[in-house]
């Protein structure tokens, strides 16, 4: 520590947004500063005096920059307890200053992992060490040390030394956020490292960062958080910040439309679909969509896997909808749609198909399983009945599989030319969903006759695979498994419908 000043301030940091005014104030309040590397370049070039950490330690850095800050004249300056004697004699004999204030932010590990073009190797460099190492002693030394590890909080440290010291509940919430970003900052290098050295994901890491707070959860009496990095993937436009209830409608929104490829849109009402449809753009996608349940639609979740452009702007703001997500929109669009100043326009920046494990909260902890990502493979489909289904009914098959996939069970779903007819979600009882699901249909006008229809898990009994011949549907899918299957076929062939059995159930709950 440098005669005559009071305190001492160490500053190590790759981004260095505000740090030249930071350590300025410093300096004017005293601060003896000891720097690192290109920190210290930086302060010295702007006429800052600072102690480089090398005439602190007696030790050069060394591997590239590798170890620098890894010394007990560093780490015991910075754990040392001011009112502990043995701490204070050990200190002395040593010839270890107390280091006051820790400035610290790390290495940009995760926005490298980022690009899909970094080699291990970059990866690797951009692991921090000596930075956690230092952020870690201070946050746990809170009592004696401040822990800065953003640029936001150079205001608060200065504004409170203006008045004396840094406050005591300041480096307590400092020292907190600083063990969040550590923790945050192991976890996604673990997950990365995984990934990229082709490990089996074995770990549960619980740690997330907070994200955001939600104005409430559910309903407005609940509280709600936003943890980890929903944020990468959406980027919100325009209007009112998303609900609790808007985000998990979007996620399944988003899932539907990624299951179903190019030119899909998806309108999710409490995470169910009122309507999906594939077309020959986006605007044809939604006009379809729409046709199935336009009631239901109202404040709703809308959302594309193609760009949104003037024409389909204009139709979306014949009605209430709550969100209207799309990888991209026009400027023209945007214009538009920005006209309700409330509805919130959203841009997903990237696919969520990459995401493996799917999380839900019990008591006392949590369930984990695999996404439900497996698609059944179209050279084991088993065409039981006397007749067979023709391509175009095989192609609406295929495409109703995927929308009871993503629909609460029990699901029945009827289906033509790639477009959603009738939904019926979360029935205790398969047959009412099939019942439900008619009822959705005859009251917007659409004839099932000529239809397909898919079952997200195996007909029980024949009565809801015959309810769904009465209805007028010409073919079916289904799992299959059921104790009943041959009572089911021998339905199905009386019905003179084809029936196709996947072998794969998509229970939603």
């Amino acid at each position: 520590m440098v005669v005559g000043l009071s305190k001492s301030a160490l500053i190590s940091v790759f981004d260095k947004t505000g740090l030249v005014d930071f350590a300025k104030a410093l300096a004017e309040k005293n601060f003896n500063i000891i720097a690192t590397g290109n920190t210290a370049k930086l302060l010295s070039s702007e006429g800052i005096k600072i102690q480089q950490v090398q005439d602190v330690t007696g030790f050069p850095e060394i591997f590239d920059g590798r170890v620098k800050t890894l010394h007990p004249k560093i780490n015991g300056g910075i754990l040392m307890r001011r009112d502990n004697p043995s701490d204070l004699e050990q200190a002395e004999k040593n010839e270890i200053f107390p280091i006051d204030l820790v400035c610290v932010n790390l290495y940009p590990f995760k926005e490298v992992s980022h690009n899909p073009d970094a080699s291990l190797d970059e990866l690797i460099e951009n692991i921090d060490i000596g930075g956690p190492s230092l952020i870690r002693a201070a946050a746990k030394n809170f009592k004696f040390v401040t822990v800065v590890t953003n640029p936001s909080q150079y205001k608060t440290v200065i504004d409170e030394l203006n008045y004396g010291e840094v406050t005591d509940i300041t480096r307590k919430k400092f020292a907190v956020e600083a063990f969040n970003i550590t923790s945050d900052y192991d976890i996604h290098i673990a997950n990365i490292l995984e990934t990229k050295l082709e490990l089996a994901h074995s770990y549960f890491r619980t740690s997330l960062p907070k994200a955001k707070s939600l104005r409430y959860g559910e309903n407005p009496h609940q509280q709600a958080a936003i943890y980890g990095s929903f944020y990468d993937f959406f980027e919100t436009l325009h209007g009112k910040e998303l609900s609790y209830n808007n985000i998990l409608d979007l996620i399944s929104s988003v899932e539907l439309v990624e299951d179903l490829g190019d030119n899909a849109c998806a309108i999710i009402k409490h995470n169910n679909p009122a309507g999906a449809a594939i077309g020959k753009d986006s605007f044809d996608a939604y006009i379809k969509a729409l046709l199935c349940d336009p009631v239901s639609s109202f404040g709703g979740i809308v959302t594309f896997t193609s760009t949104v452009g003037e024409k389909l702007a204009n139709k979306l703001n014949e009605i209430f909808l709550e969100v209207v997500c799309a990888p991209d929109f026009t400027d023209d669009a945007m214009h538009i749609l920005k006209k309700k100043k409330d509805r919130r326009l959203v841009k997903q920046l990237k696919s969520i198909k990459n995401e493996k494990t799917f999380f839900k909260s019990i008591p006392g902890g949590i369930i984990k399983q695999d996404y439900d990502r497996f698609d059944f493979i179209v050279d084991k489909l088993n065409f039981v009945t006397d007749k067979k289904p023709s391509k175009k009914e095989l192609d609406d098959l295929k495409f109703a599989r995927k929308i009871a996939k993503h629909t609460k069970s029990n699901a029945i779903v009827f289906i033509k030319n790639k477009a959603t007819l009738g939904v019926g979600a979360g029935q205790m009882s398969r047959i009412d969903s099939v019942k439900i699901a008619k009822m959705k249909a005859d009251e917007h006008g659409l004839d099932l006759n000529g239809s397909v229809a898919a079952s997200d898990a195996f007909f029980p009994f024949a009565d809801g695979l015959i309810e769904i011949a009465n209805c007028g549907a010409t073919s079916v899918i289904q799992p299959g498994g059921s104790v009943r299957d041959n009572e089911v076929i021998d339905a199905a062939n009386k019905n003179k419908i084809s029936m196709v059995l996947t072998g794969i159930r998509h229970f939603k709950h």
